[in-house]
């Protein structure tokens, strides 16, 4: 990709460094799973620069005591935590009723993995549920807000994971096959791309820059709970040659999408290690599919999106 986005970070560049400089004062975010791993650092990042941040979590009790925590450490008080459970519909719907005023920034970063087979009442599978469904209808639903805001971002945290397969759009919940936690994983995070790709293209004009990412291979996170091998115990050199980073790390490409002047008008792209990512080969877990890119299934997927959703109201 000759046009291919560069920054002067890494892969070992930490969150606080990617926002040292960067003023958001008056700026408005929110960080969906904001009370624990790389959520919390995001926004934590957000807030040193002024930002006010709403946290937007399940659990308001973690939610409060992590932002007492940020108000601590950055000595920004504004510092909201608001109840989100992306799995369930009437609460995104509830969130995007009591949102009010202009929105500049929106981190989708909440996310499950690997569940066993669960599904939500209407029977949908849970992580396709809430990892892309959830997060459709809560940038969606948030539209209007992002575009009176003006040159607002949304940042939609995927993962490498995306690379072991497509959207299965003839069995998106496994209702006709039998259920694999890491396909239906797999095509939510490739769904996320698709989403940021097809967002870009219909939002362009409204000032509102969409782009997803893989925030890396991270230790001692929450997603992580349902793996038998957890990410801190990997060799951190392994066959794959990638390194596990730390949630400093981890949060470091998020906060890029979201605060920085560097990408400034680009949208509808996939980075890792805050660089614009190369496309996947085969064998090596970095880059990014054709599949994940592709405009016709991202095109596709939105109007399945909408359909689901509509008919779950």
């Amino acid at each position: 990709m000759s046009n291919r986005i560069s920054t002067p970070f890494t892969a070992e560049t930490t969150a606080a460094e990617v926002i040292a400089g960067i003023d958001l004062s008056g700026k408005r975010a929110i960080v969906t799973g904001g009370s624990s791993g790389i959520g919390t650092e995001t926004a934590r990042a957000l807030t040193s620069a002024g930002a006010e941040v709403t946290l937007a979590v399940r659990d308001i009790e973690a939610g409060n005591r992590v932002s007492g925590n940020i108000i601590a450490a950055t000595g920004n008080t504004n510092v909201l935590v608001e109840r989100l459970d992306l799995s369930d519909q009437r609460s995104v719907a509830g969130f995007v009723a009591r949102w009010s005023g202009p929105l500049d920034i929106l981190v989708n970063n909440a996310g499950i993995m690997a569940t066993p087979e669960l599904r939500t009442k209407e029977g949908w599978e849970l992580q396709f549920a809430t990892n892309h469904l959830g997060h459709f209808a809560l940038t969606t639903g948030l539209h209007d807000v992002l575009k009176v805001a003006g040159q607002s971002r949304v940042v939609v945290v995927s993962s490498v994971g995306h690379v072991n397969g497509e959207v299965l759009f003839d069995d998106l919940d496994f209702t006709q096959h039998p259920y694999d936690a890491w396909a239906a994983y797999s095509q939510s995070k490739t769904a996320n791309i698709l989403f940021a790709v097809e967002a870009a293209r219909r939002w362009a004009c409204d000032e509102i820059a969409v782009n997803a990412l893989n925030p890396g291979r991270i230790a001692d996170t929450n997603l992580s709970r349902h793996m038998e091998t957890p990410p801190a115990t990997f060799d951190p050199k392994g066959s794959t040659g990638v390194s596990v980073k730390t949630i400093e790390q981890g949060a470091a490409t998020s906060v890029l999408l979201a605060a920085s002047p560097l990408v400034d008008g680009v949208t509808g792209r996939y980075f890792e290690d805050c660089q614009e990512a190369v496309p996947f080969e085969t064998g090596v877990r970095r880059g990014v599919t054709e599949y994940a890119l592709d405009p016709a299934k991202a095109e596709r997927l939105w109007q399945v999106s909408i359909h689901k959703i509509a008919g779950a109201r």
